[in-house]
């Protein structure tokens, strides 16, 4: 492998992101294949289209699937990994000493794994048994939907090994997809599982009938809590004004193709936790991840007040009308970011 380039490569996980991030890679050059568990999405990608996922588009050559996981990434090159944060542990346990020699693995995922605090670079190297400068991750503004449709968006890609970051992002550049680099891996991972959080909290007031200024109030504190937890873990400061950190946080925030908005939407609304992932057909990112999000604060002694709102919602221990009565009622005090706890 020299350069950008690799003979294959494998998407495993067929939803959206991840199949719009397969056809990226075909467009730019590398043919692909996606893995899905269900064999009649295997027949209609092979067909050139998945319309539960990616709907009204139709699929480049050198897109393909199978639902057999060892044959997907057979002999690729790069493996790129776009499931569900709490579920790639199990998903990739049959992996482990399938990847080829060389290969380079990518997440896609957006979270913090409960129960390990690990991000997913991390889960990927442990599971895979990667050295951790074979792991990159991409994250941004990257509305699947809108990436599909062809509109302009730019991303980053993180990797300890900034020749790894310049080679992922060769393999996914396109005429209208332009990613950045980065070897900020941490503060980059942070900012796209964080930001899951703060964006079901803008959603939930918004299902309030809050407007525009709440919602850039919790999405300014948003930032201050996503950028206080880095710094405390070490990630570098620029990071997050950055694509990766607020570029992401406005544009999860403010879409109604955001997810974990939609979620948050329902629940201000005053739909159960169950019932906002039955009319979303799964429960959000932020959704399951804000727990080990706020655990990973804990344990370095971070305070996130947003963060913590949402967990109690989630968890059932108070309304979105309560969260935001005591979030007002926080103390006054000056405007800053701080690396350590705050009173």
């Amino acid at each position: 492998m020299s350069g950008g380039d690799v003979a294959r490569a494998a998407v495993v996980g067929a939803g959206a992101w991840g199949t719009t991030f397969a056809c990226l890679l075909a467009e730019a050059g590398t043919p692909t294949t996606l893995w899905a568990r269900r064999t009649d999405l295997v027949r209609e990608i092979n067909a050139g289209r998945n319309e539960r996922y990616v709907p009204g588009h139709h699929l480049p050559e050198g897109v393909s699937a199978t639902s057999d996981l060892v044959r997907a990434v057979e002999g690729a090159g790069l493996v790129v990994v776009a499931v569900p944060s709490q579920s790639a542990r199990g998903v990739l346990t049959p992996l482990r000493g399938e990847i080829a020699d060389g290969a380079l693995a990518v997440s896609l995922m957006k979270g913090v794994e409960l129960g390990t605090r690990m991000r997913m670079s991390q889960v990927l190297a442990d599971v895979l048994d990667l050295p951790a400068e074979r792991v990159a991750v991409v994250s941004g503004p990257n509305l699947a939907d809108e990436i599909a449709a062809r509109q302009p968006t730019a991303t980053v890609v993180a990797a300890i090994d900034e020749v790894v970051a310049a080679r992922v992002a060769a393999l996914c550049a396109t005429s209208t997809f332009r990613p950045y680099t980065n070897t900020d891996v941490l503060g980059v991972e942070l900012c796209g599982a964080v930001k899951n959080v703060i964006a079901l909290a803008v959603g939930a007031a918004a299902g309030c009938g809050f407007g525009d200024n709440s919602m850039a109030t919790i999405i300014t504190r948003g930032l201050v809590e996503i950028t206080r937890l880095g710094l405390a873990l070490g990630a570098r400061p620029e990071t997050f004004p950055g694509l990766a950190g607020l570029g992401d946080l406005v544009a999860t925030c403010s879409s109604p193709l955001s997810r974990n908005q939609t979620f948050g939407r329902r629940l201000g609304e005053g739909m159960s936790v169950a019932e906002a992932g039955r009319a979303s057909r799964g429960v959000a990112e932020g959704a399951r991840s804000a727990r080990a999000v706020l655990d990973l604060a804990a344990a370095h002694g971070v305070e996130m007040p947003i963060t913590a709102g949402v967990v109690a919602v989630v968890e059932g221990r108070a309304t979105v009308t309560e969260v935001n009565d005591a979030l007002l009622a926080r103390p006054r005090k000056a405007e800053g970011v701080h690396a350590g706890p705050i009173a």
